[in-house]
């Protein structure tokens, strides 16, 4: 259905099952091969449309949108005609809920705007280290970068979700006066819209932007990482004194600086002799070699001048092709670095074809995709230009292309069996395999309480597979108690994350230079009393891994994630919309971390509808209140849904 007026076309469209989608045009005619999230064919749904003199509609299934003769759109909820969301004009006179201020050729600073609602909560967005759950009232820029990671897809309390199908940059403000999403520089305004609780939107937000694959069984195990092994003995005595201690252990990581140059993508042989001996002794203890891949290249590189020439780097509207100062080996300084495009096919085909001759040959087959926002200092996307159009346009879009690059790379090669671990992301990202990492993020408790509002946050944007570093990022001594007690705390919440990785950059720290390396950061470097514990949470999240596995499959079939803010397994009960410090891992587990120091105990709401367990005691509590749980440091709080039976303790 379309309407046109005041130099505009609006259309609406059915869109899946219980969707809209929503475009909007300055001229008469809607573009329809713009770069954005959805699939390019909808999903099948049955709908109707009708149009009268004053108003059309489109009902399809539980969401009615409605269109006025002024082009005013508001959208219902089909089964009681209660308002969900509509649009809400700036002035009676001018601008209208939908403003355009001219950009040049043909582009405009877009404004859409909707109605605020009092007692509205608001969630997703992708993840964002301003430590709220509920977004309401907030301002989040749209735009990537390290550790504020952009999905625009919009989870809200009053029964809907809504995506800002556009890669541009720009914000959303989430105010008490209405709900304003900008896009800075771009062409149309489009935006999808479905109803329902927030497990039905997230089912259908799947359906119109790609299911995630299986989580393969070994991804569900222990990631060892640090910064850095600096060498192939190195890493490789770090997997057999696991092997020593009968610790599990899935993925060790090879990070930054293995490389002869940036943008090489190769092993460095003086550091890394033999990589197809390494990869064997690893494969036989049953444990993955994850490499770091940066988009980065350094005009040192031995690629760098066939990406000039065929183009195939982001370029600029103003200055040479380099967007980073960054070290590099062979220099004393940093190097001007620049980026491949990730966007342009030949791009893609490019990195992975040298990925595959470099490492994948060798037996390598897991990828840590870091810096790939891409990592711009400073940050002027308007000064780029990909293949996919303007950097103000098309930014944000560059982290899911890059794993693209990598999925249809190792489908390719004929392993389906395809994890990307990323920086960043954006909506659709977890159709190629992407999983989600939280970037480099504080060493406190502050950090990490805000870390498991942002992780629940991530689960309503979409993407099942994420996980923070344990213990934080920047730092964190060792040797030192407080530090200890927050590693341990963080260690036993990260093992009830749907992935489950140590990494930090550990005190005593050296300068940023290919010769760099952090502290120990391995299970035994706090110490033996921190250890015990450390091992048991090993072993447990060991025991777990069926039943991780599991809800990663139920993921990949629904869309629902592994882990799950209270609201969304009990939606009818208003305190747990409200409950942001626990959550659920698949149905049945609720989890309350430890995030404060010194605490030996805390409360814990159990969501009403359901009898819960101490997962620890047996003592039996019924749901919708809030209890005080013992937390001792070796323990974190668990309760297990009516009856349900979980390996937590070693007798089970």
């Amino acid at each position: 259905m379309e309407w046109c007026g005041h130099q505009e076309t609006l259309r609406l469209e059915p869109w899946g099952p219980d969707a809209v989608r929503v475009r909007s045009v300055r001229g008469g005619r809607i573009l329809g091969d713009l770069p954005g999230a959805l699939l390019p064919q909808a999903p099948p749904a049955t709908a109707s449309v009708k149009v009268e003199a004053t108003a059309g509609r489109v009902v399809n299934g539980a969401l009615t949108a409605e269109v006025t003769d002024r082009g005013l759109v508001r959208f219902t909820r089909t089964a009681d005609g209660a308002e969900l969301l509509a649009e809400d004009p700036a002035h009676f006179w001018w601008p209208g809920a939908r403003h355009r201020t001219p950009a040049g050729n043909g582009y405009h600073r877009l404004e859409q705007r909707f109605r605020a609602y009092d007692g509205e909560r608001l969630y997703g967005l992708g993840q964002h280290t301003h430590g709220l759950l509920d977004q309401k009232g907030a301002v989040i820029d749209l735009v990537q970068r390290n550790a504020e990671v952009t999905v625009p897809l919009l989870v809200s309390s009053r029964g809907y979700g809504l995506l800002w199908n556009n890669p541009a940059l720009g914000r959303v403000e989430l105010g008490a006066t209405g709900t304003r999403w900008v896009a800075d520089s771009a062409r149309q305004i489009d935006y999808w819209i479905t109803a329902g609780d927030p497990a039905a939107v997230l089912s259908r937000y799947a359906d119109a932007t790609g299911h995630s694959p299986e989580l393969p069984d070994w991804a569900a195990g222990f990631w060892q990482s640090k910064l850095r092994y600096r060498t192939q003995e190195e890493l490789l005595e770090v997997a057999r004194e696991y092997r020593r201690r009968g610790l599990p252990l899935s993925v060790i990581v090879n990070d930054f600086f293995h490389w002869t140059h940036l943008g090489d993508w190769k092993l460095d042989r003086a550091e890394w002799p033999d990589p197809d001996a390494m990869v064997r002794e690893l494969d036989a203890m049953g444990v993955r070699l994850m490499v770091s891949i940066w988009p980065s290249v350094s005009p040192l590189s031995e690629n760098h001048p066939e990406l000039e020439r065929r183009g195939l780097l982001v370029g600029t509207e103003y200055g040479p092709m380099a967007h980073a100062d960054w070290p590099d080996k062979g220099v004393a300084s940093t190097v001007q670095v620049a980026f491949y495009d990730a966007t342009h096919p030949e791009g893609r085909d490019f990195i992975w074809q040298r990925v595959k001759e470099n490492y994948l040959a060798h037996g390598i087959r897991t990828w840590w995709l870091d810096a790939c926002e891409p990592e711009l200092n400073p940050g002027h996307q308007a000064n780029l230009r990909y293949h996919a159009g303007p950097g103000l346009e098309v930014g944000n879009l560059y982290p899911r292309e890059n794993s693209r690059a990598f999925h249809e790379g190792m489908l390719a090669a004929g392993d389906p069996e395809v994890v990307t671990f990323n920086r960043s992301a954006w909506a659709g990202s977890q159709r190629y395999g992407a999983a989600l990492w939280s970037g480099d993020i504080g060493t406190d408790f502050a950090t990490m309480r805000a870390q498991i509002k942002a992780g629940l946050n991530v689960m309503l944007s979409g993407i099942p597979w994420w996980t923070t570093d344990i213990g934080g990022f920047h730092g964190g001594d060792p040797d030192d108690p407080a530090y200890r007690e927050v590693l341990v705390r963080w260690f036993q919440y990260g093992a009830f994350c749907p992935l489950f990785r140590l990494h930090g950059y550990r005190e005593p720290k050296m300068r940023l230079s290919p010769e760099m390396t952090g502290g120990p950061n391995e299970v035994w470097s706090y110490g033996e009393d921190a250890y015990r514990i450390l091992r048991t949470y090993l072993l447990l999240r060991e025991r777990l891994r069926p039943y991780v596995v599991a809800q990663m499959r139920t993921a990949a079939e629904t869309g629902v994630p592994p882990m799950r803010p209270l609201f969304l397994e009990f939606p009818g009960d208003e305190a747990a919309w409200t409950a942001d410090d626990s959550f659920l891992l698949g149905p049945d587990l609720l989890v309350a971390p430890v995030a404060e120091a010194g605490a030996d105990r805390r409360e814990v709401y159990l969501p009403a509808g359901a009898r819960w367990r101490d997962a620890w005691t047996g003592e039996e509590h019924q749901g919708g209140r809030t209890v005080v749980a013992e937390a001792p440091l070796e323990r974190i709080p668990l309760f297990l849904r009516d009856g349900a039976e979980l390996p937590i303790t070693e007798e089970e």
